[in-house]
């Protein structure tokens, strides 16, 4: 059905995909400000019961997770309606304030929605319709919250990374984007070369230089992309934070010393990969070359 609407009506079928793209990023505001709430909740339990058995306290009858309770503003507690929920034009006719208490909404939330629509419609523009393009949707949308998680609380959580990781394995099961082999060997090549990098560099300067999320996630990349990706994705990657992490800095925007999530910038390079990587590829060779 949605084959043959994208060739019969493709300006239907893209319309359709943005709003579809624009109301999953409403929801992945939900995931990005709710996931690392119920891990921090789920952790701090499990310390508890290990720990110290006999001051465990019960779990909260109040359920918390990514559909309860409901959406409401964090400084009066209202109740977001269906109508003030509608993506970018809630935001807009409410002129990015509550509409009880009038608080400030913040900008990153529609701007998730946009970029998220963005995103889908250019994945769509860029894929024939069918399930490589729906694919690709589906890993864009988790870059998109791994990428504002980390930069919200330097953290990718194995809740997305690792499902992200097995799911490439299983679609290239298909050769859907990549052979099999040469999704396994990305896999396992995407967390070794990672996790090579952060204990040389930690026996060598006794620093962490980054995280185990970023590892699973070049993983789950290069399960998706396979092992040819990985070279393209970690220079991107690296030359992207470089420049952002020295614009900071000359800013004074960030203090010298104090981290930098890598994360966006690998999820970042993985998407333009997925979408670009063979035309960047073919140019650096023919220039190279």
């Amino acid at each position: 059905m949605l084959l043959a609407l994208s060739e019969q009506f493709p300006w239907l079928y893209l319309t359709l995909v943005t709003l579809l793209g624009l109301l999953v990023g409403s929801f992945l505001n939900v995931v990005i400000h709710r996931l690392p709430i119920m891990l921090e909740r789920s952790w701090q339990q499990e310390f508890h019961s290990y720990f110290h058995p006999e001051q465990a306290a019960p779990p909260s009858s109040a359920p918390y997770n990514l559909v309860l309770p409901r959406s409401a503003c964090p400084h009066c507690g209202h109740q977001i309606r269906a109508w003030e929920n509608i993506p970018l034009i809630s935001w807009l006719c409410l002129r990015g304030r509550c509409s009880q208490c009038q608080a400030a909404i913040s900008p990153r939330y529609p701007l998730v929605e946009l970029v998220s629509g963005i995103m889908t419609l250019v994945i769509a523009l860029q894929l024939p319709a069918g399930l490589q393009q729906w694919s690709a949707i589906l890993l864009g949308w988790v870059l998109l919250a791994l990428t504002c998680i980390d930069l919200d609380k330097m953290l990718l959580p194995d809740q997305l990374t690792l499902p992200l990781l097995w799911l490439g394995l299983l679609l290239n099961s298909q050769s859907l984007f990549v052979a099999l082999p040469d999704a396994v060997f990305g896999a396992a090549a995407g967390y070794l070369v990672l996790w090579s990098l952060y204990w040389g560099f930690k026996l060598l300067t006794g620093k962490e230089g980054m995280g185990y999320g970023d590892f699973k996630l070049l993983a789950a990349l290069g399960a998706w992309l396979g092992w040819q990706a990985l070279p393209l994705i970690l220079i991107l990657a690296s030359c992207v934070g470089a420049v952002v992490g020295i614009g900071l800095l000359l800013l004074r925007r960030h203090q010298q010393g104090n981290p930098i999530p890598f994360g966006p910038y690998l999820a970042t390079a993985g998407w333009i990969a997925l979408l670009w990587g063979e035309q960047i590829n073919h140019w650096y060779l023919s220039t190279l070359l």
